[in-house]
């Protein structure tokens, strides 16, 4: 198949490429480098099944491809809070835009969600059925309610237009390759452990996360977009019943262990052998307290459940950071790159 990757040079969009190429596919990635790097897919630009473009899913494209991974979007908040209205137009004028081409070629499309269509949850863990509980005017509702339009803009070109889509809600996801100073915990928490530096806990530390190692999500995304059967014992509700044949989702990927703040600080210390004190700083508005999927549907359609346990996914992620020569100097802010389009 010829494959479309939009974020293609991201964290989670270099590994799909990678492993695309490594099932034999052919591979287009379309990237703007706001927080994708070229030195994600350097390795792969020797393949001649491997194609990369440079371009703004914002605006226009066409592509003949057999599938489109929609990945794009910055992920972190100190990236999708840089430049807020650009976070939206990702969303929904690049998701439209893919959506669009997807039905001009007939292409299946898998969109990349997330579990912060959920915001800070009222329920523990979250199911697919549930509705959620975000701040459509908070400093994250950029990226919280972009992800819940892209989801509606699927659905609704799934509906009228019969688009063959699918639609996945990633949770946090670490390992190789994530930047070192986007502001997710893991990267920050190994980034400062391995220079003996303070590490910042917000809160007490209580608040949890689910964090699943980036090969067993790039796994059940490729498991989700090649889903062919009807839903077994679907959970969700009657809005995401089938039209067509198959499995459009939403479905949840992500690792159902729910592991505190304070205690991930505590194993990545141990793993580093670190010197670092721990501190407690304010948490930020609007931050989730729990953060935990239920993934029995993943389970019952693509037979899709985590392998590789937090204290090896850490590890090998440690030693990405500790070899690396591309992390940037440790500052107290954080700098980030403009955006490209206002």
């Amino acid at each position: 198949m010829r494959v479309l990757v939009t974020g293609g040079a991201g964290f989670i969009g270099s590994h799909l490429c990678e492993r695309l190429l490594k099932d034999n596919q052919e591979v287009i990635c379309l990237d703007n480098f706001f927080t994708g790097r070229k030195a994600n897919i350097v390795h792969l630009l020797d393949n001649d099944r491997f194609e990369l473009i440079r371009h703004d899913v914002i605006l226009p494209i066409l592509l003949e491809v057999d599938q489109i991974y929609h990945l794009a979007c910055p992920a972190s908040p100190i990236h999708f809070q840089y430049n807020p209205v650009k976070t939206t137009k990702v969303n929904v004028m690049g998701t439209l835009n893919m959506l669009g081409m997807a039905k001009r070629i007939k292409a299946r499309i898998l969109l990349a969600s997330s579990s912060e269509v959920y915001g800070d949850p009222h329920v523990n863990p979250q199911t697919e059925a549930y509705w959620g509980n975000v701040n459509p005017i908070g400093p994250r509702s950029c990226y919280d309610e972009g992800k819940r339009v892209a989801e509606t803009l699927m659905m609704d070109y799934y509906r009228q237009n019969k688009v063959d889509i699918k639609i996945v809600r990633i949770f946090p996801t670490y390992g190789p390759r994530m930047l070192p100073n986007d502001g997710r915990v893991v990267s920050n928490f190994i980034v400062r452990a391995l220079k003996n530096a303070p590490l910042s806990i917000h809160g007490n530390g209580s608040r949890t996360r689910s964090f699943c190692y980036i090969d067993d999500i790039i796994s059940g995304l490729i498991k989700m977009m090649n889903h062919e059967e009807d839903p077994v014992e679907n959970n969700t509700n009657d809005y995401t019943k089938p039209a067509l044949s198959g499995f459009p989702g939403p479905i949840n990927l992500g690792c159902p262990d729910e592991t505190s703040i304070l205690d991930l600080a505590k194993l990545i210390l141990y793993l580093t052998k670190s010197k670092s004190e721990l501190i407690f700083a304010a948490l930020p508005e609007n931050d989730p307290q729990h953060r935990q999927p239920d993934i029995s549907l993943a389970e019952r359609n693509l037979s899709w459940s985590p392998k590789v346990s937090l204290d090896e996914g850490i590890d090998k992620t440690i030693k990405y950071f500790s070899d690396s020569q591309n992390s940037q100097p440790l500052t107290d802010k954080t700098k980030v790159q403009p955006a490209i389009q206002p």
